[in-house]
């Protein structure tokens, strides 16, 4: 969970999660939709698919991995995250390379370019090689992710008390708020699509989506990239809709911004379509849903 997202955002997250699945058996026996909708709301929904299957693949080996490389070869576990398995699970040497750790060693060594950098990220490997002890790995480990996560912040640092001000070169030539050096700027594009909010009395359609692309195996509402191509659609099950149009909803992801434009319909019966379920406000709250249209059908709901 804490891939991608901060700390106090995670803690709720991760509390209700353990309370769900509190053993790794339990993990791998649930369903994938029940995982999901705990998992709702954090984004990067590949992670949650991964715990799923990483799970699963432990349970059925009977034994949790203590090797680098077997670690590396199950779901979502890369170079890092299986190091800090290694030191703080077994306490073997292994450098980890998370965030918190980049932006130390970039500020340690005023490193110039983007950490993301191929070769950028090949030196911080080496460096972070080198400053991993023999002994003690787990303090080791666990220090200097604490002293990237409370310490050397990205913003405001507080250099004054941090144990490493002596030798930082960022702090001795007075640059610290210039280090890691910032991903270069690319303008990203904007994706319109149109939803059908379909409604029959007080229950809505909705789609699972198919667990490749963005909300992989998330619940949402049936899509489309054109207006024509959305009433196309509701014209094969429903003969002339009457349309409610409401404001559009912006939501940005990392690659590119979506313009999410609602389409209302009221259906007098319901229809029975692949892949699909009619689900009121309070089922809303038992599936997965992506944060904005979490957000967008609470608000349909409201006026109803």
């Amino acid at each position: 969970m804490l891939q991608q997202t901060q700390v106090a955002t995670v803690i709720a997250y991760f509390n209700r999660f353990m309370r769900t699945f509190p053993t790794l058996d339990i993990l791998a026996k649930a369903p994938l939709d029940k995982i999901l909708a705990h998992w709702a709301g954090l984004g990067y929904y590949a992670r949650a698919r991964n715990v799923h299957k990483t799970a699963q693949l432990i349970s059925k080996q009977k034994q949790f991995p203590n090797q680098l490389a077997k670690l590396m070869a199950l779901p979502g576990i890369g170079r890092s995250t299986a190091g800090a398995i290694l030191s703080q699970g077994f306490n073997l040497r292994a450098p980890i390379l998370d965030g918190n750790v980049r932006r130390v060693l970039c500020r340690f060594h005023k490193i110039e370019g983007w950490p993301g950098q191929k070769t950028i990220q090949d030196s911080l490997w080496q460096l972070a090689e080198r400053y991993t002890p023999q002994k003690r790995v787990a303090d080791y480990t666990q220090a200097i992710m604490d002293l990237g996560a409370t310490c050397c912040t990205r913003a405001a640092p507080k250099c004054q008390s941090c144990p490493l001000q002596k030798n930082c070169q960022a702090y001795h030539f007075k640059v610290t708020h210039l280090y890691p050096k910032p991903k270069p700027k690319v303008a990203l594009a904007t994706r319109h699509l149109y939803l059908l909010c379909i409604f029959n009395k007080k229950k809505i359609l909705l789609k699972k989506r198919p667990l490749k692309g963005i909300w992989g195996g998330l619940f949402s509402l049936p899509e489309f990239s054109s207006l024509k191509a959305a009433k196309d659609f509701a014209d094969t099950f429903m003969p002339q809709p009457l349309w409610q149009k409401h404001p559009p909803v912006k939501h940005s992801l990392t690659h590119f911004h979506l313009m999410l434009e609602p389409l209302v319909i009221h259906l007098s019966q319901p229809c029975s379509l692949k892949d699909q379920i009619w689900a009121s406000q309070s089922t809303l709250k038992t599936l997965g849903l992506p944060a904005p249209i979490k957000k967008l059908l609470a608000n349909l709901f409201s006026v109803l």
